[in-house]
């Protein structure tokens, strides 16, 4: 039984399953426009996904093979997924902020032994043990892998622009953080119940009503820009707070209003996480060690090897802000690197 709810106004949401995956779905919203409806993400690359993206259309009235374009939040498989699946039914178009764009490309290009070089090399300096780093040395990515190939997109979404959706009014807003190229896409339109705000958000994996999005380093064997991700989501945070939608249609969970709370929620959640890390430094800590004193949703002796990773990723992004604030700083000489509060 297809899991859709209609939003009104043109707008509706459809269930579509992540395999194995606590988060458990993606909502993939279907926005009515004068050319055909419009997916904005589409779901993990799955039968089962499939089958549910087009079990939920048929409810809708509709069929993969009517779908006019597809409007990607960001290029994380759960939303990016079908894409391909998507346009070979149906010729639409997909559309993609140009840093996303741009990872996809090198996803398809990279080989994976670069990538577990890579990776090795990464957990190595931020002082991971070598029982967790050893089984990176022979790995190698099995081609059934999804997100191994996504869709190369053909469209690319301008920061601050209309999207080309024939009667309707959709601005990109760059909400860079969870991914370099992360937007959230504002419809600028009159509520269909008349609440009060600016229209309606559909914001990804920015702003969502009880997760806090994973902010982690931006992954690029090749570029070694130092980047600010954490700085980057706390900024784009403020921005969508501003615009005071009237209701928030996110990738995941629920739909909910009161946008400006939720923001606020969070940038306080992650000035404590900030402050209390600044605890934990009182003596050198390298960022794996770091991961293991943070807390997370359950003991670090219960998380799987690959949300270990994650989870280093994010004690990273918080490291690099620390250090760009002046609040920490690396200790000179050391070996895996470690950083203290200053």
């Amino acid at each position: 039984m297809a899991q859709v709810y209609d939003h009104g106004g043109g707008v509706r949401s459809l269930r579509v399953p992540i395999p194995d995956n606590p988060l458990g779905h993606t909502l993939v919203h279907v926005v009515d426009t004068d050319r055909g409806p419009v997916l904005i993400d589409t779901g993990w690359d799955d039968p089962a996904s499939w089958d549910a993206l087009a079990d939920g259309l048929a409810a809708c009235g509709t069929s993969p093979g009517e779908i006019h374009g597809v409007v990607i939040t960001h290029h994380h498989p759960d939303h990016h997924g079908l894409s391909g699946r998507v346009r070979e039914e149906s010729g639409a178009w997909i559309a993609m902020h140009a840093a996303d764009g741009a990872i996809v490309r090198r996803t398809r290009s990279t080989r994976p032994e670069r990538w577990f070089t890579y990776m090795t090399a990464k957990l190595e300096a931020a002082g991971a043990p070598e029982d967790h780093v050893a089984p990176l040395r022979t790995a190698r990515h099995p081609s059934s892998v999804p997100g191994l190939t996504p869709a190369l997109p053909d469209r690319e979404i301008v920061p601050g622009e209309l999207l080309d959706l024939a009667g309707r009014r959709l601005r990109a807003i760059w909400t860079p953080g969870h991914t370099p190229g992360h937007v959230c896409l504002h419809l600028e339109e009159e509520h269909p119940a008349g609440l009060p705000g600016h229209g309606r958000l559909f914001s990804g994996d920015h702003l969502l009503p009880e997760i806090t999005p994973h902010i982690g380093l931006y992954e690029d064997p090749d570029d070694a820009t130092v980047t600010d991700p954490l700085g980057d989501y706390l900024d784009s945070l403020e921005r969508v707070g501003r615009l005071a939608p009237a209701e928030v249609l996110p990738a995941h969970q629920h739909a909910f209003t009161d946008a400006a709370s939720r923001v606020r929620e969070l940038l306080a959640h992650h000035e404590d996480r900030l402050t209390g890390l600044l605890t934990l430094l009182a003596e050198p800590l390298t960022p794996w060690q770091l991961a293991e004193h943070m807390e997370w949703n359950r003991p670090w002796e219960q998380i799987p090897y690959g949300s270990r990773n994650i989870a280093v990723s994010e004690a990273e992004a918080h490291l690099r802000r620390l250090v760009k604030l002046g609040r920490a700083e690396a200790v000179p000489g050391s070996d895996p690197v470690t950083y203290v509060a200053v």
